[in-house]
């Protein structure tokens, strides 16, 4: 049984209490967003997540896509569902309000977006990458462009999508080989045909908006080879006429949809592109600056889904532990007018679901900062916080994309477990937790080509100016609460867990200098180790946060003594594996580049 009800209270601690300190003058980028309001926000999307997309999460799974003659059908009640959510205006909370977004905190819209998983993943991708190919679209089109395309997208009338894998070439972009001629000129410039194919475009065809508007990556005719001879352009499926309105056919189709090990419910589709007319993004041959800046801000959003579809599977798994009767308690019947205990009372499944629990509310925390980080890096007045801001969410993207995504399908599997054989069961609706997110691992960049991008060009970027953006604010803590008192066991744990993320670090700085092959074999351990070490500090800065409230008399004292708990299971059962990373680091590459390819 798929069982979910918003975490608002939670979500209200990480977003009005814990990070009030957090460097970067919290939400007075947004001062007219009072508590009230975004409270108000927070139960509005909690309905319509709740109400509307769950329902149609395991039927959607069941039913799929459905393609034929370059038409996709999304599921039953996604058409309805959709209209619904564009009517509330949810497309645009934190779009630019020029065009017609409502202007929200990023702090706010992370919130949303995680409750939009947490229901209905393959929904959420299709308002989600409009939302990205908005963002690039804001930064690098041109004003004509952004006038024309903008509101539609913004509204939901139109969606957006990114075209960037070919069959031949994933990961390395270099290889692509999607044409674009220029043709004439127009209202908005030099216009172009393309000519290509592209795979696995999430949304690149269904039935929800009135016109779908491709991001596309290709080369000019004068393009140098590799990535630098790559340029971006916007490709509609329907050309606007006169009135802005979806006119003629482009060339573009899609030419079948994948069928997949989970998001069955989220078209992801193969694109022909015959002679489609498009419009040039940014500079020639920068294609990948301005499709970066939706990568990055999709990277984030990847994460998020993550943590919503690890939060749906704790409370699935809470619900069937307590309803599940099987055994007895070690200690003696729990419930002895019944057959037997539910199998919550029993030590491993306890540390199953608070393994869960643990994961989703660290990542909820370090997530809250990180959306702040996004707050002041594009509205803060200060260049000082802006640029701090700046190098935070650049060091912390691919930890969220990476850490997130592995804990939530880490959660998604122990919710299998402890449903037991009913967990391998379709209508249990727990397995398609567990399919749902191992596509996340995946898409938008590898969590392995994650941990590279944060070792081999964040880590010793500007001289380490962006690892300093994350050590000092934990450095500082950890001087500020030492000695004696009720946290000391935490601190003492960060500073060990802080402590080995430095020597890590600095094993790899000297290490990889001499040889780039020990910073990839240590990239996916300092990876994890260094959002251990950020989850730590923000379980460790919520149980101060915590004791105060209590200590004051705080009416809603239940939730902060349970935030505590967490915190302490967080810092006795899973902050140990620092430890490990830390020595799997310290060994270096070790036996790993020593096989030969005939040994494998």
């Amino acid at each position: 049984m798929q069982v979910y009800t918003a975490p608002l209270r939670d979500m209200r601690f990480v977003l009005n209490e814990l990070h009030q300190d957090d460097g970067f003058g919290g939400l007075s980028v947004h001062e007219e967003f009072t508590p009230d309001l975004t409270d108000a926000v927070l139960e509005e999307a909690a309905k319509i997540c709740q109400d509307v997309l769950l329902p149609i999460n395991l039927s959607g799974d069941s039913e799929g896509c459905q393609y034929e003659n370059g038409v996709v059908r999304t599921p039953k009640g996604f058409k309805e569902a959709y209209d619904q959510f564009v009517q509330g205006g949810w497309g645009g909370l934190v779009m630019p309000v020029e065009y017609g977004g409502q202007g929200l905190p990023e702090a706010v819209g992370k919130l949303v977006e995680e409750m939009i998983c947490a229901t209905n993943v393959s929904f959420s991708l299709y308002p989600g990458l409009t939302a990205g190919a908005v963002t690039a679209l804001a930064a690098y089109a041109s004003d004509e462009l952004k006038a024309a395309y903008l509101p539609k997208m913004i509204s939901g009338e139109w969606s957006g999508t990114m075209n960037l894998t070919e069959p031949h070439c994933g990961t390395d972009l270099g290889l692509l080989r999607t044409k674009a001629e220029p043709v004439g000129q127009d209202k908005f410039g030099t216009s172009y045909k393309l000519t290509g194919s592209k795979i696995f475009i999430s949304a690149g065809e269904q039935d929800l908006t009135s016109n779908i508007i491709h991001l596309v990556l290709a080369r000019l005719p004068d393009a140098p080879k590799g990535v630098k001879g790559i340029s971006l352009f916007l490709v509609p499926k329907f050309l606007p006429d006169a009135d802005g309105n979806p006119g003629a056919r482009n060339g573009v189709r899609a030419s079948g949809i994948e069928h997949k090990m989970g998001i069955k419910a989220s078209a992801t589709c193969q694109m022909q592109f015959d002679d489609a007319i498009g419009w040039l993004v940014g500079q020639p041959h920068r294609g990948l600056e301005a499709m970066f800046t939706m990568m990055n801000a999709e990277r984030v959003g990847v994460g998020i889904q993550g943590l919503g579809i690890g939060e749906a599977a704790y409370q699935s798994a809470v619900w069937y532990a307590k309803d599940r009767l099987q055994g007895r308690s070690l200690s003696g019947a729990k419930y002895p007018d019944k057959a037997a205990d539910p199998i919550i009372v029993h030590p491993d499944v306890r540390k199953n679901l608070l393994t869960m629990r643990a994961y989703n509310e660290g990542c909820r925390a370090l997530g809250a900062w990180v959306a702040r980080g996004l707050d002041a890096e594009r509205h803060a007045t200060d260049p000082e916080v802006r640029q701090r801001a700046e190098d935070f969410v650049a060091l912390m993207t691919p930890v969220v994309k990476a850490l997130f995504t592995d804990l939530g399908h880490d959660s998604a599997s122990l919710a299998v477990q402890v449903y037991g054989g009913h967990g391998y069961i379709h209508e249990s609706g727990v397995e398609q937790y567990q399919r749902d997110a191992r596509i996340a691992m995946i898409y938008e960049g590898t969590n392995g080509i994650q941990a590279l991008d944060l070792v081999g060009r964040k880590m010793g970027a500007h001289m380490g100016r962006l690892l300093r953006s994350f050590f000092h604010p934990v450095s500082a803590f950890i001087e500020e609460n030492k000695g004696e008192g009720p946290m000391q066991k935490m601190i003492e744990g960060l500073e060990k867990a802080f402590g080995a993320l430095q020597l890590s670090t600095a094993t790899i700085a000297e290490k990889g200098l001499k040889d780039p092959e020990e910073a990839g074999a240590a990239a996916t351990d300092y990876l994890r180790l260094l959002g251990l070490v950020g989850m730590a500090y923000c379980f460790a800065k919520a149980t101060k946060i915590a004791g105060l409230q209590i200590f004051f008399g705080a009416e809603d004292k239940a939730f902060y003594e349970t935030k505590i708990k967490t915190a302490t299971f967080f810092f006795e059962k899973i902050l140990p594996q620092a430890t490990t990373h830390f020595l799997a680091i310290k060994a270096g590459k070790g036996a790993l580049m020593a096989f030969a390819e005939d040994e494998f």
